[in-house]
């Protein structure tokens, strides 16, 4: 079973593409035969894990691609790690502010993600959906869950799961604006692109999709 989650909007915004595309892409596996559900998230410190925890116990997945949105990038970003770190610039959708806080008190400085990361760039890049790898998914309510995800999973062995972010959609700008977005087909596609190719890769590709800073 696959689990897909997407964030509800925050920061003023009308929609999350998050969200949008999470929904989209458990459309698409499930017309191709595979078991998937899509959870929308809120975007709470705290609340965003415990709801998460819930839908682990709940569908019990042997995948969980989790998504959210990272405006003013210009691709799809396939987050490598998830820091023991909360650092709120802005305050959540319940108005928390934390300011150099663990997600999780004692746990470790970082957890790397379990899917294939670097098989799911050279899968997205050939479906010419642009993409990355990251290597930080932030200090906001995004990172909160990646790290609480892979915290989880931890007493799932069976499981593997990760994150990414992906662009504003187009429906979101203003007219004029220049901030870099993608269809939300395509967003939906690329997760979509994730699942299988995760799906189908035990052992990761080994090419190089590093950062010099």
């Amino acid at each position: 079973m696959i689990l897909l989650t997407g964030f509800e909007p925050f920061g003023g915004e009308g929609t999350n593409p998050s969200w949008s595309a999470a929904r989209e892409a458990a459309v698409r596996l499930r017309a191709e035969g595979l078991d998937a559900q899509a959870v929308e998230l809120p975007c709470v410190f705290g609340d965003a894990i415990r709801v998460l925890e819930a839908a682990l116990e709940r569908y019990r997945p042997e995948l969980v691609v989790c998504a959210g949105q990272a405006g003013g990038r210009p691709r799809i970003s396939l987050e490598r790690i998830a820091i023991n770190c909360d650092d709120a610039r802005i305050p959540d959708n319940a108005g928390n502010s934390p300011v150099d806080r663990p997600v999780v008190d004692g746990g470790p400085a970082a957890y790397f993600s379990t899917l294939p990361i670097k098989a799911a760039l050279a899968a997205l890049l050939a479906a010419g959906i642009p993409a990355e790898v990251s290597q930080t998914a932030g200090t906001y309510v995004c990172n909160h869950l990646f790290y609480g995800l892979m915290h989880a999973l931890r007493l799932r062995p069976g499981t593997r799961g990760g994150f990414v972010h992906v662009p504003y959609e187009p429906a979101q700008l203003p007219l004029g604006s220049t901030s870099p977005s993608l269809p939300l087909e395509q967003l939906a596609e690329a997760l979509a692109v994730v699942v299988r190719s995760s799906l189908a890769t035990g052992a990761d590709l080994k090419i190089a999709a590093g950062a010099t800073h």
